[in-house]
């Protein structure tokens, strides 16, 4: 049997991604924050206070799956748990004052795993892989939104 080449988008994007979530795993121990508890950080810090469904939703995992998240990381002290005052049925997290003050340190470790994944590239390089990343997204984000708006044309006719 012959081996399909994987040197496709695909592959590679896959891999490189893989790889990142790897380097972040190994250098998060350090603060005690798994990749998915990491990148709900920094959701957090950005948006000063989501909703777990909100989180669930830039995670693109389960809600349920949040739930278990956000309790680990609210016992560790990183999540603080409240109401929504518009809408008490909410819950809305927030980082704590640890995670807070820890993101600047994060943010310089993802900084350190963005520069070695990187290194080898040119400043020109790296603006040419950025924009065509940039463009590829743009690119599947436009597509998926237009499929989404005719699966719900096609299940308003029906």
């Amino acid at each position: 049997m012959k081996c399909e080449n994987t040197n496709t988008l695909g592959f590679l994007l896959h891999d490189a991604t893989r790889l990142i979530r790897r380097r972040f795993e190994l250098r998060g121990q350090a603060f005690g924050l798994s990749s998915a508890q990491w990148r709900l950080l920094v959701h957090l810090v950005r948006e000063g206070s989501a909703s777990q469904a909100r989180i669930a939703e830039l995670l693109e995992i389960e809600p349920i799956s949040v739930s278990r998240l956000v309790d680990r990381m609210e016992q560790a002290g990183w999540v603080e748990r409240g109401t929504d005052p518009n809408d008490r049925r909410v819950r809305l997290l927030r980082p704590s004052e640890r995670a807070v003050g820890a993101f600047a340190e994060v943010k310089a470790v993802a900084g350190e795993i963005y520069e070695q994944a990187l290194e080898g590239l040119s400043a020109e390089e790296r603006e040419i892989l950025m924009r065509g990343l940039a463009l590829v997204t743009a690119n599947l984000t436009k597509t998926e939104c237009a499929e989404a708006e005719q699966a719900d044309m096609k299940g308003s006719a029906a």
